[in-house]
């Protein structure tokens, strides 16, 4: 785990994250959860624990900077991603964490209670049948659905001046072209990741 803990230490310093050491151990304890339960409930094809920690800690930690308001929901969270190391990482905000397979659901929970996180929310529902007491400011989505469907699916979970936030590979030009919203492409650099990172933001689109 010491090559895991050096691994994280330098991306979050290449990220500008300051963290405080317990946080840094609930990362940790993240992946040590999700290698202890991949083996069951096939929670992510990514088997080595240093790749983990680039693939899903960093990965997910890098869009920060780019996230706004308080309350946000990650649709289609499957592992917990990118919800718990944003959680983790900001204990003011509150997430609910949804989606549909019970068994990742389960799993979510599980970490949730080990990594004593009171912020998390987990849901388990389709997101079209998801009426939330109140609407989100940001909405997450990583390798969720094609833009369009995006779009179609979570709009009626945002507040007013909300936003979608969409982490892709490479840009999706051919999605893009099929929606009719504005949105922004912007390019991420992910510490220790050399494939093309991205996020695909649209502002106040709920009502659109």
């Amino acid at each position: 785990m010491d090559a895991c803990r050096n691994i994280l230490l330098e991306g979050l310093a290449q990220l500008n994250l300051n963290l405080d050491s317990a946080q840094i151990d609930q990362l940790l304890t993240y992946i040590s959860l999700i290698e202890k339960w991949n083996k069951a409930y096939n929670l992510t094809a990514v088997r080595d624990r240093q790749e983990m920690v680039t693939t899903h800690l960093l990965d997910s930690l890098a869009i920060l900077p780019h996230l706004t308001g308080s309350r946000l929901a990650d649709i289609g969270t499957g592992a917990g991603l990118p919800g718990i190391p944003l959680a983790i990482c900001r204990p003011d905000w509150q997430l609910s964490l949804v989606d549909s397979n019970s068994k990742k659901t389960r799993f979510v929970q599980q970490a949730v209670l080990e990594l004593k996180l009171s912020n998390v929310e987990v849901v388990h529902a389709r997101v079209e049948s998801l009426q939330p007491a109140v609407a989100f400011d940001t909405v997450l989505c990583r390798a969720f659905a094609s833009m369009p469907d995006i779009v179609r699916l979570c709009r009626h979970l945002l507040t007013a001046s909300g936003q979608i936030i969409a982490m892709k590979g490479q840009t999706p030009h051919e999605e893009l072209m099929q929606i009719a919203e504005d949105y922004q492409v912007i390019a991420l650099s992910v510490p220790g990741i050399e494939a093309e990172r991205c996020l695909v933001k649209m502002d106040a689109i709920c009502n659109g």
